[in-house]
């Protein structure tokens, strides 16, 4: 089992992180369960949720889970705070909740009530890492670092994060922490995969430069690496892009499905399944921590362990580089990031 150290902490962390975005949504409960111990049995040792998933029922299933089996110390849980709201169930377009004007965003009232109601649905005293879920661009940064500081000091966050920042913004909160003697960013989560490379260009020599790690998510491209999309203008059933709709609708693109074809033949090739491929690439890439993985079933998790011993080579890289260039995109796994101005040309 390899384990990473993430950022500057001297934790060390499983080189594959369990993504739960479907737990409670659709997964059931007893699958739940199944899934998270399975990969605590294999070495993963850090869970990643957020306040929105399920609603929050995300947060007390896992929290419930550990509980009753006695593994809270065995875990490193990572969750985030605000990303709007999303009813299970329903698609994005289905359910618009009416926010009031003080629940939403990080502010230090909404950071803090936050944070407490995520400790009493997780069932825990302390949160180990605590991530800031989208950026707030009109809410001062030392606004939120102070917030997040005065949780850290509290004890009930160990370290603080943020998730799909631009590369800017991670070096301002660098520069304040520095000047402020706030707590720091320990961990950045973007989007990563083959159809979107991005990140490349500035936030990962941004983040190798300040020791800041990365946990990156959808590295399968919510199944388009994996081969599930042969038609972007009919999902298949139970895909994230048919239950949910909305900005999971819209990542799926004409090229990108183009990609996951010739991707497929690649891993075929080598004797993987695309799923395999996808996560073994981006939990290779220079400057990477971990992937998140988000399987919504025990039998979707079980073929990914295997990847926490393998190793991408050289010639696979140039493979997929010649695919997607380094840098380049093909499809927007940005698009719920109001900064990233940039237009995806379909054709």
């Amino acid at each position: 089992m390899e384990y990473r150290t993430l950022g500057r902490t001297g934790v060390n962390v499983s080189s594959l992180v369990l993504g739960t975005d479907n737990f409670m949504d659709p997964s059931p409960a007893a699958e739940c369960e199944r899934i998270l111990l399975k990969a605590l049995d294999a070495g993963i040792n850090m869970v990643d949720t957020g306040d929105v998933y399920a609603d929050g029922e995300g947060e007390r299933i896992i929290g419930k889970i550990l509980k009753e089996t006695g593994r809270r110390d065995q875990v490193i849980i990572g969750t985030k705070v605000d990303h709007g709201q999303r009813r299970p169930g329903f698609t994005l377009e289905e359910y618009k909740p009416e926010l009031g004007p003080n629940q939403h965003g990080h502010t230090r009232l909404n950071i803090i009530r936050a944070c407490e109601n995520s400790l009493k649905r997780l069932g825990t005293d302390y949160i180990d890492l605590y991530q800031l879920h989208r950026q707030s661009p009109n809410i001062p940064m030392d606004e939120i670092l102070r917030a997040l500081d005065d949780l850290v000091t509290s004890g009930k966050v160990r370290y603080i994060g943020c998730s799909t920042h631009p590369a800017w913004a991670v070096v301002e909160s660098i520069m304040l922490s520095e000047m402020k003697n706030y707590v720091r960013f320990v961990s950045e989560q973007p989007p990563y995969n083959l159809l979107d490379r991005r990140i490349e260009n500035e936030l990962v020599p941004v983040c190798q430069k300040f020791g800041v790690g990365l946990i990156t998510w959808a590295p399968m491209a919510m199944g388009v690496l994996a081969g599930r999309y042969t038609n972007a203008n009919k999902f298949p059933e139970g895909s994230r892009a048919a239950l949910r709709g909305g900005f999971y609708a819209d990542r799926v693109t004409k090229r990108g499905i183009e990609v996951g074809i010739e991707f497929t033949k690649i891993a075929n090739e080598l004797g993987l399944t695309p799923a395999q491929l996808a996560v073994l690439w981006c939990k290779d890439q220079p400057g990477i921590t971990a992937p998140l993985i988000g399987p919504r079933t025990v039998e979707q998790l079980e073929p990914l362990l295997p990847i926490l011993e393998m190793k991408l080579t050289d010639e696979t890289r140039a493979a997929c580089d010649a695919l997607v260039p380094p840098g380049s995109t093909v499809a927007n796994f940005h698009n719920t990031a109001d900064w990233m101005i940039g237009q995806i040309a379909d054709s």
